[in-house]
């Protein structure tokens, strides 16, 4: 009644969103469906759209700019947040994911209430759903051309802007698929770290590969997803006061080698969830097992926290909560999590303090 979920891929992803998914893979690795991307971006001004740079096919681009002038019209792309949904269009796909974001640039002292000037960008491939996983992602990329955005002449279209918006899938969709074929079936360590706010230290590592890791832990933490906004800050700062080893890993030698690694059954029973993922070549499947990953392990912590306070009152629900922890398989974590929420509450500390030495000792029913 109270153990954990026996088969957490089957779970996390049923057969509708499993099937949403199967059509979104790159190409490049077996027999895969190619997955291809482009990207569009105009110079936005009063209400007229101009075409800087497209890699769109040349009859999907005025199409897209029709699309995009209704959008602005309605007042549906607010500056600097993405709009995402499915467009048809003129490429072998006809249906695809369309992410659009207006960057509204400064309006001149000299005409304060002129027309906003700006840029919209598009970036289209694989599936509206698809593409809401990584929106985040996608915000922060977009940002990222602010800086090289500064004129509407842009002379620095062809050495800074078109090489970066080309790029566009590769960095915001791909930094998942990358890491979990990087570390294959030790992806459970990173998991167990990005729970337990253990530090990841990479040595003889690539920039982009270290970049990689730390948004995949960032991405797997539970970090927002907590129902009290104290939970985190509370965590955070039990986790600076005590002493953690880092997890290691070394890129010197293929695949990596892991030290100081810790994880646990709950950890690692989405290994194979994510293997099959990264055989399929699918980025968005991979996300999508990531954030059911995190929904399960806050769910638990609910769980925990409940029974904690059911606890405080009742000999029998401290017993329901030992069952829950040892089926559950992720007690560790849950523990760590539990005791920096509560650690302004005694009684509760004192009954973590319990279910901590139960988690410690060994019985015939966890032998």
């Amino acid at each position: 009644m109270f153990t954990s979920q026996t088969s957490p891929f089957q779970d996390s992803i049923d057969v509708e969103e499993r099937d949403d998914f199967d059509n979104e893979e790159i190409s490049g690795y077996g027999q895969k469906v190619q997955l291809n991307c482009y990207y569009t971006i105009y110079l936005y001004q009063g209400t007229r759209l101009t075409l800087i740079d497209s890699s769109l096919p040349p009859e999907a681009e005025p199409e897209l700019r029709t699309y995009i002038s209704r959008r602005l019209g309605k007042g549906a792309l607010l500056g600097g947040m993405g709009n995402i949904a499915t467009v048809e269009l003129s490429i072998p796909e006809q249906g695809v994911g369309c992410y659009c974001c207006l960057l509204e640039q400064e309006r001149s002292p000299e005409q304060p209430d002129a027309d906003g000037n700006g840029y919209v960008i598009c970036f289209m491939g694989g599936s509206e759903k698809g593409l809401n996983l990584f929106r985040l992602e996608l915000d922060k990329y977009v940002q990222g051309l602010n800086s090289s955005l500064q004129t509407p002449e842009l002379q620095n279209l062809e050495t800074e802007v078109r090489p970066y918006l080309s790029q566009w899938y590769e960095e915001s969709v791909m930094h998942i698929y990358r890491v979990v074929q990087l570390v294959q079936s030790n992806i459970s360590f990173l998991l167990h770290a990005a729970l337990s706010h253990t530090n990841v230290e990479l040595n003889n590592s690539d920039e982009r590969t270290k970049a990689d890791v730390s948004r995949f832990i960032k991405a797997a933490s539970l970090q927002g997803l907590s129902q009290q906004d104290t939970t985190t800050a509370s965590l955070c700062k039990a986790v600076t006061e005590d002493t953690h080893t880092n997890l290691i890993i070394d890129c010197s030698t293929i695949p990596p080698t892991f030290s100081n690694t810790v994880s646990n059954r709950f950890c690692d029973d989405w290994i194979q969830a994510f293997l099959n993922g990264a055989e399929r070549c699918n980025p968005f499947l991979l996300r999508q097992i990531l954030e059911n990953f995190k929904l399960k392990a806050i769910q638990d912590m609910n769980s925990l926290k409940r029974f904690v306070r059911q606890a405080e009152m009742s000999h029998y629900a401290l017993y329901r909560c030992c069952l829950f922890l040892q089926g559950c398989g992720n007690g560790d974590v849950l523990l760590q999590n539990a005791r920096a929420e509560h650690s302004d509450l005694p009684e509760a500390c004192s009954i973590i303090g319990v279910l901590e030495e139960f988690l410690r000792e060994p019985s015939p029913a966890r032998a």
